[in-house]
């Protein structure tokens, strides 16, 4: 029992990151009908910023106080990765809006392949660690020499993986932009018709969605300590893949997805093999899909005739 409390502690704190990631998926998917595969290496790059970020404040500066420099590091980086958001779609999406399908998905696998290369050219390609951020936790139980420990490096997780996921859902639901979101969703020529920003309202999109992946970057070098060029991709297609299993464009059905992907690694790595940790995950995700095509919380689609 003791080793499962530990596990569920673990598998939510590794979702919830998952389902940050998984909301920008989402929102960028409902509104243009397109999956951003640069979404992932966007989280990569802004875990490379908060590195930066927080080594210059606190070797380079002399900034004293964590707390501070954590939250200094999670505003800037938010701001610079939605710059980073802005331009991609600016330059890699827009123009090919009106092209045919598959034109912006193999721009966003070029966008992809040339952030991965970009930092391993400008970083290294070696993992880079960073000095320990937030220690020490909740002692919740501690029988026969193994304690079940709640760091509050996973509160703040988890924490702020809840409160992001009623702002956005508040924000979707019960704000101008949000119904300005839902138009451009059902049909971007009306709503451009009826007066809708439709540009303004996309662009909008991809820099919310960057920013939380930059939220989700700055937790995971906070969790893990260490970063590479290479961590977009994996965790960008669990981060999909959470998506898609909680029903892609519905927030809480990424979030759901995401703690979902990270409870079934969590549990299978603790009491079966590691190395089938991602076979066990897609494995529950391709029996979900067949018998609920549209994800857990997703709604079916209407074909227009």
């Amino acid at each position: 029992m003791d080793v499962f409390l530990q596990q569920l502690i673990n598998g939510l704190t590794l979702g919830s990151i998952y389902g940050l990631i998984a909301i920008g998926y989402t929102m960028v998917f409902g509104i243009i009908g397109m999956v951003n595969f640069a979404h992932g290496d966007v989280f990569m790059v802004s875990s490379f910023v908060a590195l930066i970020l927080f080594l210059l404040l606190t070797t380079w500066l002399g900034l004293s106080s964590i707390a501070l420099a954590l939250l200094i590091v999670l505003v800037l980086t938010m701001v610079l990765t939605a710059l980073w958001g802005w331009a991609i779609e600016r330059v890699a999406y827009r123009p090919l809006r009106g092209s045919f399908r598959l034109a912006p998905l193999i721009s966003a696998i070029g966008v992809s392949i040339f952030l991965s290369n970009f930092v391993q050219v400008t970083q290294g390609a070696r993992n880079k660690p960073t000095p320990p951020m937030l220690n020490g936790g909740i002692t919740l139980l501690d029988q026969g020499g193994y304690a079940v420990t709640l760091s509050y490096k996973q509160c703040l997780i988890m924490a702020v993986t809840a409160v992001l996921l009623l702002g956005f859902w508040y924000l979707v639901q019960r704000t101008s932009f949000g119904r300005a979101q839902r138009a451009c969703e059902q049909d971007r020529r009306m709503a451009a018709l009826l007066g809708i920003d439709v540009d303004r309202t996309i662009s909008l999109t991809f820099v919310l969605g960057a920013a939380l992946a930059a939220v989700a970057g700055v937790l995971y070098l906070l969790y893990y300590g260490v970063v590479s060029f290479s961590d977009g991709f994996v965790p960008g297609v669990k981060a999909f893949t959470a998506a898609v299993l909680g029903g892609i464009g519905s927030l809480p059905g990424a979030v759901l997805g995401g703690l979902i992907i990270g409870l079934i690694e969590t549990f299978w790595s603790a009491y079966f093999s590691i190395e089938y940790k991602d076979v066990a995950a897609f494995s529950i995700l391709a029996i979900v899909l067949i018998f609920m095509p549209s994800g857990i919380l997703g709604r079916a689609e209407v074909e227009k005739v």
